[in-house]
């Protein structure tokens, strides 16, 4: 990469990240009375967007003046890769241990008897932090690449570059009403929250508000750079990675501008990025890493004419599940039934707990967030038909780029439909 090229790159990068970053504002809704109101219990626990940002760009635009990725081979960026991932992993082992000691009740004391593992985990830090910047570079050239040949790169190359920095990420306070699910706020909370702190702002908030809340973790941020979670899992990475790049992306058209302005356009957003995101990163995977590719499928298993011994127990689908349960309680609210709707919820949380499904809370809150991700018919989302409506899209387009050409114009739902109309 020539100086110029450099000096280019760094001015696009600053400016894109401080738009970005204005679009995001301290949450990821427009400012409202209710939200403020909520925000009196977060203020001193929010997520600092800013010192990231700042601190994310430097190390970006430090390494990137290096140009180092721009000479390492196809097997080399893979190794760089792999090397990188199974760091990751040692360290959530070592982290994971670590908890262990400290809250096991019969270690007499947990500071000597952690040492080894604190040792070994600044050591695996160390490494970490050699080696991150150079992968997350590698990544991002992956993604470009692919961009490029799903023709995303509408003016020669991706607007905004595919830029991510992996980190440990905020926690998302979400908040409905009881008497419809909607998302009224999405306030980043700091990383070294607890769980207990969770609960006692959820109880503070949704007593003094009569609201539900919520805390979930979230894998990604549409900052600039992308805020990542960092994970073993490289089909999941690739997939966020390019999930949150398509929400840079739309944030410099109609229907990013408009992300909060309602639910249905935060619906269409969520869905249009996760049907992108799959799609990109499963072709990063099949280009640079074939092995990962994911098993076809199995057909389906012929049932014996003869009987059998014994019943077989009918095969778990969460999506399925959670479908029934969405459309109960959307209809139970419908009614005015908020008391028992409620009570419905946590009748099948517990359900889906004694099925493997560990579910701190199911309310409103809950589907107003992981309702929005609808690239998949059922599921959380239930009958809602903005998900439908974008997946329709996506199957008359004639390719991804059309599909995001196409519904980067979208303003609201009833344009949507109109696109899809026969």
């Amino acid at each position: 990469m020539s100086w110029w090229k450099r000096i280019k790159y760094f001015v696009q990068v600053i400016f894109i990240g401080g738009v970005l970053l204005f679009a995001l504002g301290p949450g990821t809704v427009p400012l409202s009375d209710e939200r403020e109101q909520i925000r009196a219990y977060t203020r001193a626990i929010e997520f600092d967007y800013i010192d990231w940002t700042i601190d994310a760009l430097l190390t970006k635009l430090s390494f990137a003046s290096l140009g180092l990725a721009d000479y390492l081979n196809r097997e080399e960026q893979r190794q760089v890769v792999f090397e990188y991932l199974d760091l990751v992993g040692q360290i959530q082992t070592a982290e994971y241990q670590l908890s262990l000691i400290y809250t096991d009740p019969n270690v007499a004391d947990p500071e000597k008897t952690a040492a080894p593992v604190t040792a070994q985990l600044e050591d695996l830090y160390r490494q970490r932090a050699e080696i991150q910047p150079l992968t997350e570079m590698v990544i991002q050239q992956m993604v470009t690449k692919v961009i490029a040949e799903e023709e995303l790169d509408f003016t020669g190359q991706p607007v905004p570059q595919v830029m991510f920095h992996s980190t440990p990420l905020p926690w998302a306070l979400i908040v409905s009403p009881r008497e419809i699910i909607q998302q009224d706020a999405n306030i980043s909370l700091a990383v070294d929250q607890t769980i207990e702190d969770h609960i006692r702002l959820e109880e503070q908030i949704s007593t003094s508000q009569d609201v539900s809340t919520l805390v979930v973790p979230i894998g990604g941020v549409g900052t600039y750079p992308s805020m990542i979670a960092q994970s073993t899992n490289l089909n999941w990475l690739m997939e966020v990675v390019a999930h949150e790049w398509i929400h840079n992306y739309l944030t410099f058209n109609p229907l990013g501008v408009r992300y909060g302005e309602s639910p249905e356009l935060r619906t269409i957003n969520e869905t249009t990025a996760s049907i992108a995101g799959n799609e990109i990163g499963a072709a990063v995977i099949a280009e640079f890493f074939p092995e990962f590719i994911p098993p076809p499928p199995q057909p389906p298993v012929e049932q014996s004419p003869d009987p059998l011994p014994e019943a077989v127990p009918p095969v778990f689908d969460f999506r399925a599940e959670m479908f029934e349960t969405r459309v109960k309680v959307d209809q139970l609210l419908i009614e005015g039934k908020i008391n028992q709707a409620e009570s419905y919820m946590e009748a099948r949380r517990e359900f889906f707990w004694e099925h493997g499904y560990h579910i701190r809370k199911l309310n409103q809150a809950y589907f107003a967030f992981y309702g929005a991700y609808a690239d998949s018919p059922g599921g959380s989302a239930g009958e809602d038909p903005v998900g439908g409506a974008v997946r329709e899209l996506r199957a008359q387009a004639d390719s991804l780029g059309d599909f995001i050409e196409k519904i980067a114009r979208v303003k609201s739902f009833e344009q949507l439909l109109s696109l899809v109309a026969p």
